[in-house]
């Protein structure tokens, strides 16, 4: 879960730093797809007795908030892709 969390930001930084709007795009859609691998790692944990599911319910949505903070994102730089 660590993993999956530091390469949505990750990706996010890599895809900024490279500059052009496509190579952002397909970063931000690689972030995004991190942010579910997290989810989906979370419904182990808490299927598997790692997590409750007060601290399961916390942690998803904040992960939820931040798939759709990228998919807003995602849907921006397309929009100011397609204008380039």
């Amino acid at each position: 879960m660590q993993r999956a969390a530091v390469s949505i930001m990750a990706n996010l930084a890599e895809g900024f730093e490279i500059g052009s709007s496509a190579e952002f795009h397909q970063f931000i859609v690689i972030s995004k797809s991190s942010c579910a691998e997290l989810i989906s790692h979370l419904y182990v944990a808490l299927d598997i007795g790692y997590i409750t599911h007060d601290v399961f319910e916390v942690i998803n949505a904040q992960a939820t908030e931040v798939s759709r903070i990228l998919g807003g994102l995602k849907s921006s730089i397309l929009k100011r892709k397609l204008m380039d």
